[in-house]
């Protein structure tokens, strides 16, 4: 198998776990506040990462210097972002949230491909079209009212492609455990510092209600989930890695339908067709330098 090849197939079994990632968080709402929630799954994946990290012995990795402002900048850029995420969660659906984060496409082909340099060819960008089109269509079904909640997930979708770029940067200077470890620890006393200013804390009976889905979450979604995504991006494209995102809210919808019944019109069943396609055509190898 081709590095892209592995690339790709990093990013679809991402775009699989990360599916459940709303749907999930939308249960632990009714036991914890999004940034305690927030908090509390970050601090579950960082165990698991220094786990990891100690059970590879990749300590070593951390005294090279010239790793430290990529990872820093992707510490501040992925912490926004799903600080964004969480707070946009409580007003909007796992199916909206999923499909506004896909949005990441167009940003990501507006910042590296129309202003910066990373090539995408004819084919990909017709493949990437196609599942920009299908997302629109799921959602917006009816009208383009968006609420806060879109507004807010919007936000990070806009973020994303910095923090997917200063992570593939960072992927050649330190192992995958080793940046998600770090920033997941070093974000940790901000959150802590907005939970408290601007959250109830939430009861020890809470937090044991809500534990079945933090560690799902935690582990699978912020643990397992990233390091597919980091591997993705580090051998793809960012543009085609955010393209092939476009499986994820295919997911969520039929996940979302199965335990949240959250029912899709019609329309947003027949604009997955789009997706599908175009996720074929961001597949297939380019003549070109990819």
């Amino acid at each position: 198998m081709t590095n892209e090849k592995k690339g790709e197939v990093f990013m679809i079994t991402n775009a699989l776990f990360e599916s459940w990632f709303p749907i999930i968080v939308l249960f632990t709402y009714s036991y914890l506040t999004p940034i305690f929630t927030y908090t509390l799954n970050i601090c579950i994946a960082s165990i698991f990462f220094i786990a990891l990290i100690v059970a590879r012995k990749k300590f070593y990795e951390f005294k090279n210097k010239e790793a430290y402002k990529d990872l820093l900048l992707t510490t501040l850029f992925i912490t926004l972002l799903f600080l964004f995420v969480f707070l946009g969660l409580q007003y909007t659906t796992a199916t909206n949230t999923a499909v506004i984060l896909f949005m990441q496409l167009f940003f990501s082909f507006l910042y590296f491909n129309l202003i910066g340099k990373e090539y995408i060819s004819k084919k990909h960008i017709a493949g990437a079209t196609m599942m920009g089109a299908g997302a629109i269509v799921i959602l917006f079904p009816d009208d383009f009212i968006v609420n806060k909640g879109d507004l807010l997930v919007l936000v990070a979708a806009m973020i994303a492609p910095f923090a997917n770029y200063y992570q593939k940067r960072t992927r050649k200077y330190l192992c995958v455990e080793n940046i998600l470890a770090f920033r997941y620890i070093a974000s940790l006393p901000f959150l802590l510092f907005f939970a408290y200013i601007f959250e109830p804390i939430p009861t020890s009976s809470n937090i044991l209600e809500a534990l079945p889905y933090l560690l799902a979450s935690g582990l699978l979604i912020f643990g397992v989930a990233k390091i597919f995504w980091i591997e993705a991006i580090y051998r793809i494209p960012i543009t085609k890695a955010s393209a092939l995102a476009a499986f994820m809210p295919v997911f969520t919808m039929f996940f979302a339908y199965l335990v949240l019944d959250e029912v899709p019109t019609l329309e947003q069943v027949l604009a997955i067709i789009p997706i599908v396609v175009g996720g074929y055509l961001i597949t297939r190898k380019s003549l070109g330098n990819i």
